[in-house]
């Protein structure tokens, strides 16, 4: 199946193939032409498989036709963050490019002049999340008995951070007969019960089981004490062949004292999280995507939505507190068909996070060893020399020195040696021992020679874990 066999117009066909797209995902073969035929949808897939098209292509295609009225939005599309909701508007800005839309971004952390301005000139596609949306209409700057569409993204999420009681209250001030629409990763009960008072007799997609993860993610869970996570993400950002990666942390606190220590261990890493600015955020993504950082170390604030091509790694710095954040996360690679791998650091406080980890995806997350590891093997063979030991010349007699230089006593002096003190070992002593003047080479000569494809470097510690 290709993208023309969807019903979507010649000028969106050409800013799909433009985009560098040709078949649809499973999501969209199925959400675009039930978009395009105006009837209510809840769309259920795993993060990665496309929703955001899902959704754009057919509202581009609706919105064509019609006339824009000044503080009257013709559709709006509700997002959870200002991430996800930038980052509609920018699948917004690259397929619409053939047709003549206007869109506005309505969300906190930036000033209003802008958006009450796009919105006095009349918009076909408001994309807004709840608080500013809510802001902007107590104060009478906009109207919704106009909107045509609605489209609530990330359903899940806004039930999670308490926008159901807002979502409530803009369904009541929209029009009745209006078309909308419900994407969601997850579906749990309470969503799908709230779901049957915004929709109107919807078709229910559902491509993957709820809470399931993406299958060309490699997932491991890494048993470590919560004073080993530094070092235990240095090593593996370092041999586990990491592109980019994205670090998860359950805390901004986190974040920011990871980020500093990623940083002053020489590596090119970046933070968003909730304390941090729109414009801020946005500048770090765009460093991040562009390649002037490859890890970014992030609060939830970043775990949904976020489309950034080619992560290779993620990170759980953190086991996250909600199973639901689990899915997310790790959704942040293996997008696109792409292979990518997870790390969640599991400390022993957290074995109930990760116990309910396991019973929403229903799948046990295998504990990363040393057959996992990715550094490249050494091999030996037989005939190979033994690497010589090297002995270290002993060092100076360094008692011989208060002889050499003399030390004017003083009454202090003269105490000391009148007190009676501790017995304790010479230098004499230490500088004659051979273990401390004999510098030992990795293998010994009566070493048994490593076999081909065996770890033949510093085996670090998490690797013990449950290994005999």
């Amino acid at each position: 199946m290709t993208f023309a066999d969807l019903g979507l117009s010649p000028d969106l066909l050409k800013a799909v193939e433009s985009a560098g797209y040709t078949e649809p995902t499973a999501i969209q073969a199925q959400a675009i032409p039930t978009v395009l035929m105006m009837r209510d949808l809840i769309g259920i897939a795993q993060t990665g498989t496309g929703k955001t098209a899902s959704f754009v292509l057919p509202m581009i295609d609706v919105m064509a036709a019609g006339r824009r009225r000044a503080l009257m939005p013709r559709s709006l599309i509700l997002e959870p963050t200002r991430e996800l909701a930038a980052q509609v508007a920018e699948n917004f800005e690259k397929y619409g490019k053939n047709h003549d839309l206007k869109m506005a971004l309505l969300i906190g952390g930036v000033q209003m002049g802008d958006q009450l301005k796009a919105l006095d000139e009349g918009v076909d596609v408001l994309i807004a999340t709840p608080g500013r949306l809510m802001d902007l209409f107590e104060r009478g700057k906009i109207l919704m008995s106009g909107c045509e569409l609605l489209v609530i993204d990330e359903a899940d999420r806004m039930l999670d951070m308490g926008f159901i009681p807002d979502i409530e209250f803009i369904c009541s001030k929209l029009p009745e007969t209006r078309q909308t629409m419900l994407f969601s990763a997850t579906m749990p009960p309470p969503i799908e019960k709230l779901a049957k008072k915004f929709l109107n007799n919807p078709k229910r997609i559902e491509v993957s089981r709820a809470a399931s993860t993406n299958e060309d993610i490699t997932a491991f869970k890494v048993n470590v004490g919560s004073r080993q996570k530094g070092e235990t993400l240095r090593w593996l950002l370092r041999h586990d062949h990491v592109d980019t990666a994205i670090i998860f942390a359950n805390r901004k606190t986190t974040v920011r004292e990871l980020n500093k220590s990623l940083q002053q261990h020489g590596f090119a890493s970046g933070e968003i999280h909730g304390d941090i600015d729109q414009a801020s955020r946005q500048k770090e993504l765009q460093r991040f995507k562009d390649g002037g950082i490859n890890i970014l170390v992030a609060s939830d604030v970043a775990a949904r939505g976020l489309d950034i091509k080619g992560v290779s790694h993620v990170f759980n710095y953190d086991t996250p507190w909600h199973p639901d954040d689990y899915v997310h996360r790790i959704g942040r690679t293996g997008r696109a068909g792409a292979k990518g791998r997870a790390f969640t650091f599991v400390a022993p406080e957290d074995a109930e996070a990760i116990a309910n980890v396991e019973k929403l995806t229903k799948n046990k997350i295998p504990v990363f060893g040393k057959k996992d590891v990715r550094v490249d093997l050494v091999e030996k063979s037989d005939g190979d020399a033994a690497p010589e030991k090297t002995v270290e010349k002993p060092a100076k007699n360094n008692a011989a020195e208060p002889a050499e230089k003399p030390r004017r006593a003083n009454n202090s002096d003269e105490r000391r040696e009148q007190a009676p003190s501790k017995p304790r070992k010479s230098r004499e002593h230490r500088s004659d021992e051979p273990v401390r003047n004999q510098r030992r080479s990795p293998r010994d000569e009566d070493d048994e020679p490593v076999a081909a494809g065996e770890w033949n470097g510093p085996k670090p510690g998490f690797l013990d874990v449950g290994f005999g």
